[in-house]
């Protein structure tokens, strides 16, 4: 029988231990073996039983203690099971003479075990298994031993549930941080993982010497795959993919999943950038092959752009921006291939967006005007027709090309606002020309995108303009491309009936260079044709041109529409027009682009209502 003083350092020993992360292995086995030296036994041992499981020995104080365990293992009987299904301590003193273990006692004794005693290990109503506790003498133990036996089998269950909540507190976190740091579809490093090891092997590159190399890869036409067959076949597209690029990687080599199709390769160690060649080219090779899925056979190919840390002083961030853009060259150039950063591409980016964001504040600085080109009736070359052109005065970049700039324009949004002031300011200018007294028989042209026709309160605001500017509707002409019938042709066709409804004339701008031209003639209400230059052009030269320019105007004039040629430029181009019919002509030949008080100067010229003098009607300084 242990003392109170033996029991009480034990339980204080173990109690010092329950709280800290030192192994449960090796607090359990010192466990057993301060159990044997305080207790009247020979050997004890610790079993974890569940339901559904065989029972598991954690702790034995020799063999001969694992020996007695497995053996009711074994059998499937004994007094540890019992204790454990019963939930109550089971006291063997003489094995010799226990009718309940008919079977484990004979091979028991045989092994030298005369007499154990078994406590249940408990968590509230359940059980986790047994504390053993064995002799190889007959006799029972005491009540305070049983008592002592008893407690520090509650010891030991309570370790074991300690043990379980860090292993589950672990796993968790390791779970958690695992998600954290990889992408939850392919299992591929996510973008703060790639971060993380694209810095150090950065820092590792300044260190050795050597470079390290970012092959940003994205998906050619993977949008169509999900339009086509759904969203769980892209899934299972990029699971596929993720698949092939670890194969065609080297062992240490990164492979990332930074968003959506985009893939991400970190190479390291490279002692020559051809090295990286090849990788690119066993990438694309590897996605080019046709993907056999489970439901569907999916063909795409793959756009790499290369960026080069230039042996370690390159930032990380800095490094994906310039593989990135990279990519998107690769993707310029057709994709399905691989292309290093071009540098000179990067400014030019780099000047485009700083011109964009100049051109969100233009307007409220004063720097846009509005031209205006003269359009030629062909009969009597009267001008009684002018398309406003948009130029922008940059304070520091000078004139900026209105093929550089509208495109900015529409793709940040701020077209709408260009365009209604666009509008307002031809209507005004016009207004100024009756103030003076001058006939009110210009019709102004005025171009319209897409964003704006689109836009749902166009109509309001055409409305709005025209009042605010007095301005007669039937002598505005809204100018349009055939783009705006392909975004949203059924909204296309009742915005322009809204703008019928105002009074406005409606012309189809560069004609012939879209897309289902003969239908939008039919569907759409336009008063106006206007022939691409690039036909007028090849007029004198070219037979299917002429071909062309002769059927769009018979055609336009059986549908009862009127025939403006754009970017005439020679006498030969105005004398075919002349005689192919032509309702009016616009181009240099006859006049550039002007302020508004030059244009209405040139109307007050003699030659201008009479049979056209191109040389009177050019202006002494073009605009």
């Amino acid at each position: 029988m242990p003392s109170e003083q033996q029991l009480s350092n034990v339980l204080s020993e173990f109690a010092r231990t329950l709280v800290t992360d030192f192994p449960i292995q090796a607090i359990l086995d010192h466990l057993v073996r301060r159990i044997v030296d305080v207790l009247p036994i020979t050997a004890a041992g610790v079993t974890l039983i569940s339901p559904d499981a065989d029972p598991r020995y954690v702790a034995a104080s020799d063999e001969s203690a694992l020996r007695y365990e497995e053996l009711q293992t074994e059998l499937g009987e004994g007094p540890c099971l019992a204790a454990y299904h019963t939930g109550q301590a089971v006291s063997v003193a003489d094995l010799r003479y226990d009718p309940r273990f008919p079977n484990f006692a004979p091979r028991a004794l045989e092994a030298g075990l005369e007499a154990v005693f078994t406590f249940p290990l408990r968590n509230g109503e359940a059980q986790l298994g047994a504390l053993d506790l064995y002799r190889d003498a007959p006799g029972p133990l005491s009540a305070a031993a049983l008592v002592a036996a008893q407690t520090l089998a509650d010891v030991a269950a309570a370790y074991l549930l300690n043990a379980q909540a860090r292993a589950d507190l672990r796993e968790s976190s390791d779970r958690s941080l695992d998600m954290a740091l990889h992408d939850a579809l392919t299992g591929l490093p996510n973008r703060t993982l790639l971060l993380e090891r694209l810095d150090h092997a950065v820092r590792r590159g300044r260190r050795s010497g050597k470079m390290a190399a970012v092959l940003f890869t994205d998906l050619d036409r993977f949008k169509l795959v999900n339009d086509l067959h759904g969203h769980a076949v892209g899934d299972e597209l990029l699971v596929a993919v993720a698949r092939r690029l670890t194969l065609a990687l080297r062992p240490g080599d990164t492979l990332a999943r930074m968003s959506g199709d985009e893939f991400v390769i970190l190479c390291e160690d490279l002692d020559d950038s051809a090295e990286v060649d090849a990788i690119a080219a066993r990438v694309v090779a590897a996605v080019s092959a046709p993907f056999v899925l489970s439901a569907v056979k999916v063909d795409v190919t793959a756009s790499v752009g290369i960026a080069f840390s230039g042996r370690g002083d390159e930032l990380s961030e800095q490094l994906l921006r310039d593989a990135d853009t990279a990519m998107y060259q690769a993707k310029r150039g057709g994709g399905a291939r691989h292309q290093i950063v071009d540098l000179r591409e990067q400014d030019r980016t780099a000047r485009r967006a700083s011109l964009e964001q100049d051109l969100r504040g233009a307007l409220a600085r004063g720097e846009l005007r509005a031209v205006y080109q003269p359009i030629i009736a062909t009969g009597d070359g009267r001008i009684t027709r002018a398309e406003a052109l948009l130029r922008w005065d940059h304070p520091s970049r000078g004139s900026v090309a209105p093929t550089l700039f509208i495109p900015l324009a529409e793709q940040s949004g701020v077209i709408t606002g260009i365009g209604r002031w666009v509008l307002d300011r031809a209507c005004r200018d016009r207004l100024s020309r009756r103030k003076t007294g001058q006939t009110d028989d210009l019709n102004m042209s005025v171009n319209v995108s897409a964003d704006q026709l689109m836009a749902p309160d166009f109509t309001a605001t055409v409305a709005a303009v025209l009042s605010g500017a007095d301005t007669d509707p039937t002598m505005v002409t809204l100018e349009m491309t055939e783009s705006v019938f392909v975004q949203d042709t059924e909204r296309a066709l009742v915005v322009l009936k809204e703008l019928k409804g105002l009074g406005v004339r409606l012309a189809l701008d560069d004609f012939g260079t879209g897309y289902s031209s003969l239908t939008y003639l039919k569907r759409f209400p336009i008063d106006i044709v206007k022939i691409d230059q690039d036909f007028v052009a090849d007029l004198e030269r070219d037979e299917a041109s002429y071909s062309i320019v002769f059927t769009v105007i018979e055609l336009a004039h059986l549908l009862g529409m009127t025939v403006v040629a754009e970017g005439v430029e020679t006498i030969g181009q105005h004398e075919q027009l002349v005689a192919l019919g032509c309702d009016f002509c616009q181009g240099f030949y006859f006049a550039r682009p002007m302020s508004a008080d030059d244009l209405h100067t040139l109307i007050q010229l003699p030659d201008s209502t009479e049979t056209v003098n191109p040389p009177a009607l050019i202006p002494a300084a073009p605009s």
